[in-house]
């Protein structure tokens, strides 16, 4: 059937009548959506919409997240034909999956960028879906939590990172990748007790009352156990999750703007998202994805399949 279909399956981005099943479209052809899904603005009757913030300009080292969603949506034609490994349900044939595209901004108007991703992600949870993003640096979380505890109030934030993003930052004006989490517990978007930060190797001894899984403890510990752990922590709240991909070693995401030694394999990775199945994941994001500094697009494949790993979590607690 399969073959049959990539006979005449082209252009699903803006072909395809119904928005729910696989797409056999050959993956080097047609016009990249994230997963051949349906683009449209239209959202209604949407369960999961697919939402682009391509911002990179709050970075601390080096640009280029800017053409992150393109890259994701890009590689991710290879995915759809398949339901996700592992996962023992079909989210793209259970679920309404949308690619809204992109958001709108002035890039010389930096300051108006958080009002923006914001408004775009107040749209979709006021249609009644939710929202999956692909960045962008690890700025735009900040307006996506924003979105999100504005419907569910304060959310458990859980977060795959190198850095803690929790560095002291007073100054409402500024748009910094690096103090998202600061500015988040101190407007009380999120719920420190239930929140958790996994993957940390880098240096901020104030936690802000969020548990820390540095990446050694999963290393020594395992991915199963971590997993589990985050379900304890986490609870029945409703979530938030966060993927920088410098939470991967630079062997597994060589494509990224502040990369560390010692991180996540890709593998881990895999288990840990897995594992945290049953949490009521509200939205999510994925983040840092900057494709030019990787030759061989391994980033944004990760980036991919984190960002559907996204949308299963979210499906889980919601199938059938």
């Amino acid at each position: 059937m399969a073959l049959e279909d990539a006979k005449t399956e082209i252009d699903h981005a803006f072909t395809r009548e119904d928005p729910r099943g696989l797409s056999f479209e050959n993956p080097f052809a047609g016009a990249p959506s994230f997963l051949r899904r349906r683009y449209t603005k239209d959202l209604a009757g949407v369960d999961v919409a697919i939402l682009g913030v391509p911002f990179d300009q709050a970075v601390t080292h080096r640009p280029g997240t800017r053409f992150g969603p393109r890259a994701i949506r890009e590689i991710s034609s290879l995915q759809p034909c398949d339901a996700p490994y592992g996962w023992g349900f079909s989210p793209l044939e259970e679920f309404t999956v949308v690619d809204t595209g992109d958001i709108a901004f002035d890039y010389a108007k930096t300051w108006e960028v958080p009002h923006a991703i914001e408004a775009a992600a107040r749209r979709i949870l006021d249609a009644g879906a939710a929202a999956i993003t692909l960045g962008g640096d690890h700025s735009i979380t900040l307006p996506l939590l924003r979105a999100h505890a504005a419907k569910f109030g304060p959310v458990a934030l859980v977060q795959f990172d190198a850095h803690s993003d929790s560095w002291v930052d007073d100054d409402p004006e500024r748009i910094d990748h690096g103090t998202f989490v600061y500015k988040a517990v101190k407007e009380g978007l999120i719920d420190v007790e239930k929140s958790v930060a996994i993957g940390i190797r880098t240096d901020n001894p104030d936690t802000l009352g969020i548990t820390i899984i540095d990446a050694p403890e999963v290393h020594r510990a395992g991915p199963d156990g971590i997993a589990r752990r985050v379900r304890d922590i986490v609870g029945e709240v409703p979530a938030y999750l966060t993927f920088d991909i410098d939470a991967l070693d630079p062997a597994f995401a060589p494509g990224t703007g502040t990369p560390v030694w010692g991180g996540l394999s890709t593998g881990q990775a895999a288990i840990i998202l897995r594992g945290l199945a049953g949490l009521d994941i509200v939205g999510g994001d994925v983040v840092e994805v900057s494709p030019q500094y990787d030759t061989t697009g391994a980033t944004a494949v990760a980036g991919a399949h984190v960002a559907t790993e996204i949308m299963c979590l979210w499906g889980w607690t919601r199938r059938g």
